[in-house]
């Protein structure tokens, strides 16, 4: 029961920061930036995922890393203790169904010049 009311708290979290809320014209945003009402819910539903499985991780610290998607495309920000906690972070985001890519503005604590904007994709199924 504890799953159930925990991940019905990411999917309300997710949609709101979505910006659900903004619904006009058949669409969502603003700008030449419209999402259809399904790819709305389908971005959250990603989000929601991606956050979920964060929680679960002992490696990912959860309330350090924003996770924002659009298009299927997963944008990461906020900070990591080292970079194994950003690779994990990174792999699982990569490996949630409907993710094209992420793009990683993860920074490494203690570390200045983190790298910042790396887009990761899905490596090509092997032949």
């Amino acid at each position: 029961m504890r799953t159930f009311y925990s991940t019905l708290l990411l999917i309300v979290a997710g949609l709101y920061l979505a910006g659900c809320a903004d619904l006009h014209g058949g669409g969502v945003g603003a700008g030449s930036d419209r999402r259809s009402f399904q790819q709305v819910t389908d971005d959250a539903g990603i989000t929601a995922t991606i956050n979920k499985e964060y929680f679960r991780d002992e490696q990912i610290h959860t309330l350090r890393i924003d996770v924002d998607t659009h298009h299927g495309v997963v944008t990461l920000n906020g900070y990591a203790d080292h970079q194994q906690e950003a690779s994990r972070a990174i792999d699982i985001a990569l490996d949630t169904p409907g993710v094209s890519k992420v793009i990683s503005n993860l920074v490494i604590r203690n570390q200045a010049l983190s790298p910042r904007g790396v887009v990761y994709q899905k490596a090509p199924p092997a032949n």
